[in-house]
This record gives structure tokens, C-alpha cells and sequence, in this order.
């Protein structure tokens, strides 16, 4: 069940095409500063991967390429790097400047707040988040962050936010053993979520909830949890406890 994207806090400065050396770091080290060269490898490679396509169908299925995005807490670029190998322009957004100096090269990066996005109105086609808002903590930044993600999507594109569930079971007990969740963090559940897409302004909300494939499922057994997963995920009251609250904003 695990998330690999940091998340986005205080401070912004801008720069472009992945140049991340040419920008200095405004205040105090983050958190994930001081874990970012840990925190590729904080889980295992082939559960990683599996969230991570398992993400990126989903982006294209609601929002297919070619497309402008904004992935918001983009941390060190996995998602980011995925979805413009898929035909995406993608922008990448986080606070920490050494998750950041983790990421490739070929993409554009910004050093930026989620609560106060360097970037005008409907600038992008969708914007996406994945596994920081239970890093932001505090409800009004929350709901900031997701106020500004509508924002700077373009009428009749999508903001897509997916976090930790906090009906799972599971989640403070793999939490207490990975380095990026060695802070304040708060499960931010669904129904604050949704207030927020609709203050923001969306038109429509879909709630999907996914994401049965626990951390210590060995590579070998990996194909048998995907099926289990996928019955999981249709079956009623139980796929309310799945690992993720997946919240698709219309604007």
C-alpha cells in the first residue's frame, strides 16, 4: 500500500527544464532534505512500481495524453518522469530542494508551496497529487493546496488527488518504519477531501478507493496480490478500506 511522493510546505522559487542546480535554497532544510537520498529506496522497487503504473493509468484514463500537468509534491520525479514518457508536458512541483536534486533532467522542475502555486489561472489541463496532503498536516493548508490546484486547472480539466486513506488499518503501522513519514502527518479522510474540491470550485467529484498490495509482498507473489487486489477493489463495504481515497475534481 505504500506512496512514493513527498510533499510540498513553505517557499517557492522557480526554474526550468530540470536545472535544479542552478536554484538556491530558501530557508531552512525540509524533512525530506535530510531523507531525500533515502527515500527512493524506502520501499520495495517492484510494490513501487506497481503503484506506480497502477497511478498512471489512471491519469490517462481520465485525462489522456497528450496533456499539461502539474504533479504537485512531486518529490523525487517517479510519477513525474512516468507520465512524460507517456506523451505528458509535465511540470514538477515541491518544497524540498533535495528531493528535487533526485529527479532527472529532462523535466521541468519548481521549488514551490502547493498553498500558493507560482502559476496563473488554468495554466494546465490537470493537476495531480499523490501521498501529500497527509504531509501538509494542517487543515487550511490542505485545503489551500487543493483550492490552488483547482486554480490553475483549466475549465473542464481535472484535479486528482490521491492519499492515504485513514479507514486502513495498515497505514500507522508502515508509517512508524519509513523515513519520509518521520514528522507531523495527519490521514486527511475523504469528506474533507471533497469540501475542499467543492470550495474550490469543481463541478463534478468522483471518490474512487484503491489499493490492497502491502509493502512486504515478496516479487514472486506480486502477480497473485494484483488479482486479489482487483477483487478487493469491487467488492462492496470491503473496498472501503482500502489503502487509498483516490478524489477526481472536475473544474
Amino acid at each position: 500500500m505504500p506512496d512514493q511522493v513527498a510533499a510540498p510546505r513553505r517557499h517557492h522559487h522557480v526554474h526550468h527544464h530540470g536545472e535544479v542546480a542552478g536554484v538556491r535554497l530558501v530557508g531552512p532544510g525540509t524533512h525530506f532534505d535530510q531523507i531525500a537520498a533515502l527515500y527512493n529506496a524506502s520501499l520495495p522497487p517492484h510494490v513501487v512500481r506497481h503503484y506506480l503504473l497502477k497511478r498512471v493509468h489512471f491519469v490517462r484514463a481520465q485525462v489522456p495524453p497528450p496533456a499539461r500537468l502539474l504533479d504537485v509534491g512531486c518529490g523525487t520525479g517517479l510519477l513525474a518522469q512516468r507520465l512524460a514518457q507517456e506523451g505528458y508536458a509535465v511540470v514538477g512541483l515541491d518544497l524540498s530542494y533535495g528531493m528535487l536534486l533526485q529527479g532527472g533532467r529532462r523535466l521541468r522542475y519548481v521549488q514551490g508551496d502547493g498553498a500558493a502555486l507560482p502559476f496563473p489561472d488554468a495554466s494546465f489541463d490537470a493537476t495531480v497529487t499523490v501521498a501529500a496532503l497527509h504531509h501538509i498536516f494542517e487543515p487550511r493548508a490542505v485545503a489551500a493546496t487543493i483550492r490552488e490546484m483547482l486554480r490553475v486547472t483549466r475549465p473542464g480539466g481535472a484535479a486528482i488527488i490521491w492519499d492515504h486513506n485513514p479507514l486502513n488499518p495498515y497505514w500507522p503501522l508502515l508509517m512508524r518504519r519509513l523515513p519520509q513519514d518521520q514528522e507531523d502527518t495527519r490521514l486527511v479522510p475523504a469528506g474533507e477531501i471533497q469540501r475542499a474540491v467543492w470550495a474550490g470550485g469543481a463541478s463534478h467529484v468522483e471518490v474512487v478507493r484503491c489499493g490492497w498490495v502491502p509493502d512486504f509482498v515478496p516479487r514472486w507473489a506480486l502477480p497473485l496480490a494484483q488479482r486479489l487486489e482487483g477483487a478487493l477493489e469491487a467488492t462492496p463495504v470491503v473496498k472501503q478500506f482500502g489503502a487509498h481515497n483516490v478524489v477526481v475534481a472536475w473544474r
